[in-house]
Parts: structure tokens; sequence; C-alpha cells
């Protein structure tokens, strides 16, 4: 059996009429940028998200980037951040002039770990950047804790996690101001690039809102060194129809993890997924660890099966940060997830027979 990475065709089939209704609805209202479709999308990505405000901008790393604008985070500033992450959360914090201070992964969840931030806290920290990583939420009570024991504030990377949870309460409502992406791939995806930022905050609400529209809230008069950062109106439109889709979307991707927990049970050198007490997962990403990853993913490929690596080079040894000095060595974990993780394919819509395939593939591998 064939087995696609990714298939968006069970996702989208059931909302073409829906979506290209939406396209009609922008095409005929002559309004196509910052109207009435952006207003509504973040009004209803605020409800789903249990904040006070939602800001649509153009995608997930701008939405980064202004979360750490508003709060004026910039050069000599340093930000804590995971050493096991893409490389859009430690960009966000370079391009406002701060330095990322990476700290190591729980090797279990392959998200932060709380229990080694303080050691890494110096006297310009302002800030910790989570990320919940492949769609699990980050222990975000000791984070919060440490970050108001501290005074330091606290941005979400919520870009894989849209609907996942702690203790009860969603990602992305948290922090004091947190950023999430719709790229096409994403739990909630659009059309093409797209992002928002939540908060709780009037005032930071506000100031991303002039940010994001070249720092002005009239037109023609600039109050600060803004950004143009729209979540695009056609984009908004499109995600209106998907939005509550989502929560269903989210018990099919948790269904088909809980096929491969069954299937893959039980094979020696493969270590499976695992959630931490408290923390719901949305399975972005369905990621297995193994030290054969290459040669299974050369197994698999050829099986028709496809995989991709989330991923392969950790930033710190990523050329883009030579500059930072930090050596191959100095974090291992991030190093050794990165060399054996390999995602397997998960979307709404995969049946067990899917996951069957998959599963005898691996165990004959």
């Amino acid at each position: 059996m064939q087995v696609p990475f990714l298939s968006f065709e069970p996702q989208h089939k059931p909302l073409r009429e829906a979506m290209q209704n939406a396209f009609a609805r922008v095409y005929d209202s002559h309004w196509y940028v910052l109207g009435r479709e952006v207003e509504q999308f973040e009004k209803e990505y605020a409800s789903f998200s249990q904040v006070a405000h939602a800001v649509g901008v153009a995608n997930g790393l701008d939405a980064l980037v202004l979360a750490l604008r508003a709060l004026e985070i910039g050069p000599g500033d340093e930000v804590i951040v995971p050493s096991n992450t893409y490389i859009a959360t430690w960009l966000a914090v370079t391009q406002v002039g701060a330095t990322p201070v990476p700290v190591e992964p729980d090797p279990a969840t392959s998200n932060l770990d709380p229990a080694c931030i303080e050691a890494a806290l110096m006297p310009r920290t302002r800030a910790i950047m989570p990320v919940h990583l492949y769609g699990q939420a980050c222990r975000m009570t000791e984070i919060m804790n440490i970050a108001t024991r501290h005074g330091l504030f606290v941005i979400e990377d919520n870009a894989q996690a849209q609907g996942a949870s702690y203790a009860g309460q969603y990602t992305g409502s948290f922090g004091h101001v947190n950023g999430t992406s719709f790229y096409p791939g994403k739990n909630l995806g659009a059309l093409g690039d797209a992002g928002a930022i939540t908060t709780n905050s009037n005032d930071l609400a506000q100031r991303i809102r002039v940010l994001r529209n070249y720092g002005s809230q009239r037109k023609y008069y600039n109050e600060v060194m803004g950004y143009n950062s729209r979540l695009d109106e056609l984009q908004a439109a499109l995600l209106r129809v998907k939005l509550p889709e989502l929560p269903t979307w989210t018990l099919q991707r948790q269904q088909v993890a809980a096929w491969y927990d069954k299937h893959l049970d039980g094979i020696a050198g493969l270590r499976l997924p695992v959630v931490a007490q408290g923390a719901t997962h949305v399975y972005h990403l369905y990621v297995i660890h193994t030290e054969h990853r290459d040669a299974l993913q050369q197994h698999l490929t050829a099986q028709g099966i496809g995989t991709l690596i989330h991923y392969p080079v950790p930033p710190h040894r990523q050329q883009a940060y030579h500059g930072l000095d930090l050596a191959a060595g100095d974090y291992p974990i991030a190093t050794e997830l990165a060399a054996t993780c390999l995602s397997l394919p998960i979307w709404p819509g995969m049946s067990e027979d899917h996951v069957a395939a998959v599963a005898v593939a691996i165990r004959n591998f």
C-alpha cells in the first residue's frame, strides 16, 4: 500500500464548495486587506483559543518577531529557547537583535525541559520561548512559575499545537503574548502563508496591530517603525471555513496516533512518542526515534511510504548561527534527537489499514 507522508484530500474535498464560496465572498467584496474576514477570523480564533485577542499576521515567524517587538525585547537582551526546535524560533529572537540562549529538551517528550531553565538564566534574560513541538503541550505550569519568580515574559511558539492543552488550558493562552502559524501543513492550515498572535493583554494586542501595519493606526501617520505583516483577507476567509473542523481533525489525528501506538508496540530499538502527565498531544507530527533512522527511512521510501525528518540539523549546528560560537557537542540531547527522529505519515482521514501497512514495513525492517 502506498502511504504518502501527507494528504490534504480527505480534509479539503468535503470543504470544496464552502472554500469556493469564501473565495467568491472576498472577491465580490472588493476589500482585500484588513477587512471583515480578518476581523471575524481574529474573533473566532481568539474564542477558540480562549484568549481575549487574536491578531492576524502574515506568517508564523512574523508572529514571533512582532510578539518580541511588542514586549520591547531587542539588542542586549537574552531569550531562553529550546535547543531542539525549528529554526524559526531562534530566527525571531535574532531578528529583533536579541540573543537566543538554548536549553535542552526532555528526551522523552522532545519539549523544553523546565528543570533546565533556571541554570541558563542570566541578568540579561528577558523572556522564555517554549515551543509545543510536534503538537504536544509543554509543561506550562512549571514554565510560568519560573517566569513569575524571575520577572520574565513568556512567548509561546504554538505553530504546531493549535488545540493542545496543559492542565486543561489551551496552548497559546499561557504566555504574555504568543505566536502561531497557519502554514498549509499545520493542523489548521491556510492555502498559503498565514499566522496569528494571541494575548490576553489589551495593550499588547493594540501594539501588535500597529506594528503589523507599518507602525500606523491612521493611514500615512506612523507612530513606530513597523512591518507590513497583515493576515491576507482571502486566507482569513478560508481559515474561517476550516476552523470549525479543527476539533474533529484533532480527534482523527489522535486516533491515528493510537493506532500507531498499538501496531508499533514492542519493536526493539524503536522509541514511540511519550506524552507528559497533564499534557495533551494533537499530533501535528508522529515522531519515532531509532539509531537506524536513515536506513529505516530508505526502506520505507522503497515501500512507497513517505516520511520526513523534523529536524535533521539542530539550530546550534546551523551555519546561520556559527557566530554564537556554540560547539557541536554543547547540546547532546538535541543532537541525539536530530540524529534519530523520523516523522511517520499522519493526517486526518488516514485509516487503520494505512497505519498497519506502515507498521508492517517497520517490523519487516
